[in-house]
């Protein structure tokens, strides 16, 4: 039995995921303009993700909201590509499979909705998170793709679907 669930967001979740992504954000540096946490979209998460070809997903431990994950097309990429968003899990949630679960939920929602290549924008010092991009089967890329607008990222990643 899994430790945690996921299921897709809803909108009394928006306030919690806010809070969640702007609390991890700053543990990682993720601070000022060009990441997330400056955003607006965070505060209405369930809303954004209500869109066509996007999907917006949470893990719950303990009947609490820790984390979550979602994936939409990729602003000004191609139509074939989506992005993986907004992807950040409380300390506590960490370590226990959520991260590839989760990955694995987002990735299939992808497939579901004909995307043929996802991207990720990370950054240095988000080891955990590049190390399960990189076991997942992305690849790291030289430059940005789209035009996300997380000018502070700084690692860039494809995988093939």
């Amino acid at each position: 039995m899994n430790a945690f669930e996921i299921r897709p967001i809803r909108a009394d979740d928006d306030a919690t995921i806010a809070s969640i992504i702007r609390t991890v954000m700053p543990e990682f540096g993720a601070c000022g303009a060009g990441f997330a946490i400056n955003d607006p979209e965070v505060d209405w998460m369930h809303r954004a993700y209500n869109a066509p070809r996007s999907a917006y997903f949470v893990v719950e431990r303990e009947d609490r909201v820790c984390g979550g994950a979602g994936i939409a097309p990729l602003e000004g990429g191609d139509a074939d590509t989506c992005e993986l968003r907004k992807m950040y899990f409380l300390p506590e949630l960490r370590g226990l499979g959520a991260g590839a679960a989760m990955m694995s939920r987002c990735l299939q929602a992808a497939r579901g909705f004909g995307f043929r290549r996802c991207y990720i924008e990370t950054l240095t010092g988000m080891d955990a998170a590049m190390r399960l991009y990189e076991r997942t089967g992305f690849r790291r890329v030289d430059a940005s793709l789209g035009a996300t607008g997380h000018g502070g990222c700084d690692r860039y990643y494809v995988l093939d679907l």
